[in-house]
């Protein structure tokens, strides 16, 4: 499989006829660059034996620049988050979600704030949060934004500005955790599975941050698929990689995700996330 470093290479494809069945891939990028590149570029060589076709994992540099280039067919693939998959397969017609990790079904968001702050674990979104500073993920993601937003109007009645000091976007999961951990955020809220694996790593000071609160489940993260792929790699492709999809069990590359296995999903599995995007502005 081979590996291209910048998404603006793709428009070789569109003068390069030998290239034309090239089957690419991205994926948000929700946490530090170098893991996504590791693990996206393992399921690159593992759906190129499956499909039988050359694959190439394109990386990104944001949420916004993941759905274009599935919206500008740069990519067939997706893996995306919630919101942003409802995002691509709407400027996509015929665009399907295909599959989902057995855990997205109860994804959790996580709050989580700076010692200083003196805020403990607690059952609800206490009002002590009022005033301070708060940072989210990427202004696309479900579990950095969408739900996180969605749990503090419903709790205060207002919007976050009108209840932090300053509100801010890191951009990611893991710079999130590192922005509250250092105290350059007093508050933060991020991807559960972010916080428990670095925490099992060893990688987070516990003296410094700690969880405060926890979302209800929700369902989050898809492989989503353009729906003109049968028409480019021919009929019943769609259908072979939702196959290579549920059928990924090696333990090495489901634990790069990490994930216990994959099950499949659809559209309209999304569509109370995308009531909650639109009642509160993230999609028109």
């Amino acid at each position: 499989m081979r590996f291209i470093h910048s998404i603006a290479l793709l428009a070789l494809f569109a003068v390069a006829p030998a290239q034309a069945q090239v089957f690419t891939f991205t994926a948000i990028p929700d946490q530090d660059e170098s893991r996504l590149e590791a693990r996206f570029n393992a399921v690159g060589e593992y759906l190129e034996e499956q499909l039988d076709v050359d694959v190439r994992y394109v990386p990104v540099k944001s949420y916004a620049a993941a759905v274009s280039a599935f919206r500008n067919n740069q990519v067939q693939l997706a893996w995306f988050g919630g919101l942003s998959g409802v995002q691509a397969r709407a400027r996509v017609p015929g665009s399907r979600a295909l599959a989902r990790g057995e855990e997205d079904q109860g994804f959790r968001s996580y709050f989580i704030a700076h010692e200083s702050t003196g805020l403990m674990p607690a059952d609800t979104l206490e009002e002590a949060l009022r005033g301070r500073t708060f940072t989210f993920g990427s202004k696309s993601s479900t579990s950095g934004r969408l739900m996180p937003e969605f749990h503090l109007r419903d709790q205060f009645g207002e919007a976050p500005d009108e209840v932090f000091e300053r509100v801010g976007y890191s951009g990611n999961h893991s710079r999130t955790l590192r922005l509250v951990e250092s105290g350059s955020y007093q508050v933060g809220a991020l991807n559960y599975a972010v916080w428990e694996r670095e925490l099992a790593a060893g990688n987070i000071n516990t003296d410094a941050v700690q969880v405060i609160w926890e979302t209800p489940g929700y369902l989050n993260y898809q492989w989503s698929i353009r729906g003109d792929v049968d028409e480019r790699f021919g009929d019943g492709f769609v259908e072979k990689v939702r196959t290579a999809l549920l059928s990924m069990d090696d333990p090495d590359l489901l634990e790069r995700f990490p994930r216990s296995g994959f099950v499949p999903v659809s559209n309209d599995d999304y569509a109370g996330l995308e009531q909650t995007a639109r009642a509160i502005g993230l999609i028109d």
